[in-house]
């Protein structure tokens, strides 16, 4: 329990002033609520005074007493308010930075270390996990503090009263203690279970919804929910054995409290009748020894709650941690844009994709990268933009290596325009101004008029501020291929990516298309993955990949000239593109 106080504290240090302001203040209103139970009391007893004849009750004596209750609700009220004003946003405060921080990590990390972990680990991270984190970490924390400190206050003044009352309080405590002890190891040991159930549950969730189309086109509803309804049926199954396991720890936990209550009544009750002990006071301890457990009785479920965060805290911790992809990198400046490939071997995990590949691509030039599916062709993009490093040789640009650079200060120089293109559930303005957060309205409309995109988007309804679906789901292929380019060309960076770029655009568009393409790439140096013929044949060089190797190199006149796989790829190219319905 303490290392875990120790861990959230960590997290929140930077608000430690108002965490302990706060943690204070609700532990003396905790103190606070007694008042009123001793003021009552006092007033049987002036009442039994009155009545026997040794006082009498003056009203004055009433007042105070209701002016002391009066004030303790009051003063329980403001630091109620206090507390909550200066301590109830560090959660939220804390979560939000945290939320933060795991976007900036994500962008520093390889995309290996995000393929490593599935989709709903992260979902659940930063949504569900943080958002437990958010609701509950300050009321546990109280919860627990306040509930061991008002605790260990209570047995103090029951010694003062007798060493049978503390002792009975103590006993109680052992017992409850014991079973709380139980509970916190139940719950170590099942949190990371339900965390993982949790996360399956999140992936199977996002692979059922993002593959509904392809569920409904083939009428497999059944088969692709089995997967879902798996990951269900073992959350409840887990839930179900962590509350059986929890059950007789608890029971435990309270039996202990039960009896410590019990005991200080009879204990009271016979220092009273001996004459050991005034009457009112021991009605006092009688009904305070049913109340003094109850904080103990609450910190039952925060421990618990406790054990759940200290797994989501190392959830986090474990994202945190990620060897950043640049940690080495500076902020490099180049004025050249030529690049190279040394001697480049990479793969991903066992399976080697790329094996000793070098080449040189001059500044100001295009490169076409041609060859069969799984050569290795896209993965050499992914190198150049560092999305993950090389296992063996080197990648400069513009005399640089680039693991010398920061991921900010290389990709600066690198515009990229995928296959499939991803726009974002936000207006089309914005989808633009990814590529130059800064830029003037303008700056946006010149951009997306380059990219053969200013008319289609006059014609939506609300223009450059409609909303696209996620990925751009309500945008034809051509559309959200242009608005990328928008964006590629908005950015204005010396290198220019094309993977794939006019793959599947239908021919009414690919001339549209191909315009775009032909206003971003002017005076830039260029990587082009293509299969089109028009785009090929203008390189001034072309790399032939086969099994991740450069089997052959030179100009497209050069290569059709000489017997190997580029002659007949643009044999088949040449049939493919020339067919006609007879």
């Amino acid at each position: 329990m303490i290392r875990i106080l120790k861990r959230l504290f960590r997290l929140m240090s930077q608000y430690k002033g108002r965490l302990y302001l706060g943690i204070a203040l609700s532990m003396i209103s905790n103190i606070l609520g007694i008042v009123p139970i001793i003021c009552g009391v006092w007033t049987i007893k002036l009442i039994l005074d009155d009545s026997n004849g040794a006082a009498v009750l003056e009203p004055v004596y009433v007042l105070q007493l209701t002016t002391i209750i009066l004030g303790s609700v009051l003063l329980r009220w403001l630091f109620a308010y206090i507390r909550a004003t200066r301590q109830d946003s560090i959660a939220h405060e804390v979560t939000c930075a945290e939320r933060l921080k795991i976007g900036d990590i994500l962008k520093r990390v390889s995309l290996g270390f995000l393929q490593r972990k599935n989709m709903g680990e992260f979902t659940t991270a930063i949504t569900t996990d943080l958002a437990f984190f958010e609701m509950q970490t300050m009321n546990v924390v109280n919860n627990i503090i306040d509930s061991y400190i008002f605790l260990a206050i209570t047995i103090i003044w029951l010694l003062c009263f007798s060493p049978f009352l503390g002792g009975a309080a103590l006993l109680a405590v052992a017992i409850s203690t014991a079973g709380l002890q139980l509970i916190e190891r139940q719950s170590r040991k099942n949190s990371p279970i339900r965390q993982e159930s949790i996360n399956e549950m999140a992936d199977e969730i996002v692979q059922y919804v993002r593959g509904m189309a392809v569920v409904k086109s083939f009428k497999q509803e059944g088969v692709a929910s089995d997967g879902l309804y798996r990951a269900y049926h073992k959350s409840k199954e887990i839930n179900i054995k962590m509350e059986r396991n929890f059950a007789p720890c608890d029971a435990l936990h309270r039996l202990g409290l039960y009896m410590g209550t019990m005991a200080i009544t009879c204990i009271t009750a016979l220092l009273a009748l001996q004459g050991e002990m005034e009457l009112y006071m021991a009605i006092m301890l009688i009904v305070y020894s049913y109340i003094m457990f109850n904080t103990i009785e609450s910190a039952n479920n925060s421990l618990h709650i406790l054990e759940m965060l200290d797994t989501v805290a190392e959830k986090l911790q474990s994202i945190e941690d990620a060897e950043f992809i640049d940690k080495d990198g500076k902020d490099v400046s180049i004025d050249q844009y030529d690049i190279e490939f040394k001697d480049v071997s990479f793969g991903y995990d066992s399976r080697e994709v790329l094996s000793h590949i070098s080449f040189r691509i001059p500044q100001n030039t295009t490169t076409a990268i041609v060859g069969p599916s799984g050569s290795g062709k896209t993965t050499i993009c992914s190198l150049l933009a560092r999305f993950y490093d090389a296992r063996n040789g080197e990648i400069q640009v513009g005399g640089h290596n680039v693991r010398e650079f920061t991921c900010d200060s290389l990709l600066k120089n690198i515009s990229m325009v995928f296959q499939n293109v991803y726009l974002f559930h936000d207006s089309i303005r914005n989808n633009i101004l990814f590529g130059k957060p800064d830029a003037s309205e303008e700056e946006i409309i010149a951009a997306a008029k380059a990219a053969r995109c200013h008319d289609f988007i006059m014609a939506l309804p609300d223009g450059y501020n409609t909303v696209v679906g996620e990925g751009g789901s309500t945008l034809s292929g051509g559309e959200k291929q242009r608005i990328s380019i928008a964006r590629a060309m908005l950015k204005n960076a010396p290198i220019v990516i094309l993977d794939e770029a006019t793959a599947s655009i239908d021919p009414e568009n690919e001339h549209l298309i191909q315009q775009a393409i032909g206003n971003l790439t002017h005076g830039k140096t260029i990587i082009v993955i293509a299969h089109r013929l028009a785009t090929i044949e203008s390189a001034d060089q072309i790399l032939v990949i086969d099994e991740g190797k450069v089997v052959q190199r030179g100009t497209h006149q050069q290569l059709v000239s000489q017997n190997g796989l580029y002659k007949r790829f643009i044999s088949i190219r040449e049939q493919a593109e020339g067919w006609a319905i007879g």
